[in-house]
């Protein structure tokens, strides 16, 4: 049920590290030409991810929207809740 949202979150993580690496180094264009739409889109669908993945909690998908590690974090925000509720 995490699945996609663990797998979505860790590409916005990646894309992020991509962007702000090419940002301190070389600041090359075409990297940030393609990883800023990949981020962008990665961030998108982690939010949306959280959205079907919530299941009534708000927790989760206000976390997501945290840019880079919230999808992370809705993820954690999930196990955990899921471990209270005696599903983990």
């Amino acid at each position: 049920m995490n699945r996609p949202l663990r797998v979505v979150a860790a590409v916005e993580l990646a894309t992020l590290v991509v962007l702000v690496a090419n940002l301190m180094t070389v600041h090359h264009p075409a990297v940030s030409g393609i990883a800023g739409p990949l981020h962008g889109l990665a961030y998108t669908a982690t939010v949306i991810a959280a959205l079907l993945v919530m299941d009534g909690r708000h927790r989760v998908w206000l976390l997501a929207l945290v840019p880079g590690v919230g999808g992370l974090l809705a993820v954690k925000a999930l196990e955990q809740q899921g471990k209270e509720a005696g599903l983990g």
